[in-house]
């Protein structure tokens, strides 16, 4: 998802990226992601900085073919002015720290999710109440209770999570994140179904609402989040705090 607000981002005029991911592109990326054939096998960093500078050979890019850990997520933050969040969901403890990170140092964080035929955008300001770890502790509470480690896996925590959000989501999202959810109890890789169309979205919301907030303008934020739906044609304000 972060390929789709990158380009985005880099169509708007903007001209410094950091870009941070381990992974390699896949063929099964190429129905959503914004890369090509010739990219599958490379890292998604190199293959989104040749996209982005031939968008804008000006454009000054920072590629990093790493995933976050505890070694390098301090350094990175520190080094940006806006986090946009689509860490890997199978990795709880990375989202936490890049959000804690993010909240300790003031720096703003948006997260998204590709969300079927829409998405989710979640807007963090830098000194908001509402950081992601605190809105998802009592999630995480719950599902720890009786676990002799104390750490459930993130499958779990966002199964719960979900659970405040069903309202508001397509059935057929519903019925889909919870088939994969089911599938990563043994805490295997299990691709989410992702279409093109949430993964449009998800760069248009996110990218209209960090201008906005660059623009000094009100900006939907944390506890609330937006949700918009192709299939009904609806964009939705959904207050957590409720």
């Amino acid at each position: 998802m972060g390929s789709g607000a990158a380009i985005c981002a880099a169509r708007m005029g903007f001209e410094k990226f950091i870009l941070v991911d381990g992974d390699t592109v896949g063929v099964s990326n190429l129905n959503r992601q914004f890369f090509d054939m010739e990219d599958v096998g490379k890292y998604k960093v190199h293959a989104l900085k040749k996209h982005i500078e031939a968008i804008n050979p000006d454009a000054q890019v920072l590629a990093i073919p790493e995933n976050l850990g505890e070694g390098n997520t301090q350094d990175i933050v520190s080094k940006a002015d806006i986090v946009f969040d689509t860490v890997d969901f199978l990795d709880l403890p990375a989202i936490m720290r890049l959000h804690s990170t993010a909240h300790a140092l003031k720096k703003p964080v948006f997260t998204a999710l590709n969300v079927g035929f829409g998405a989710l955008c979640w807007y963090f300001p830098k000194d908001t109440q509402y950081s992601l770890p605190k809105i998802l502790e009592e999630d995480v509470v719950a599902v720890s209770a009786g676990l002799p480690d104390g750490a459930p896996l993130y499958s779990a925590v966002f199964a719960q999570f979900l659970k405040r959000l069903i309202p508001y989501l397509d059935p057929d999202v519903v019925v889909e994140v919870g088939r994969v959810l089911n599938a990563m109890k043994d805490a295997k890789p299990c691709p989410a179904s992702q279409v093109a169309p949430g993964a449009f979205a998800v760069g248009a919301m996110s990218m209209a609402m960090i201008t906005d907030m660059l623009d000094g303008k009100e900006v939907v934020a944390s506890p609330s989040l937006l949700v918009h739906s192709f299939r009904t044609y609806q964009t939705t304000k959904v207050d957590l705090a409720k």
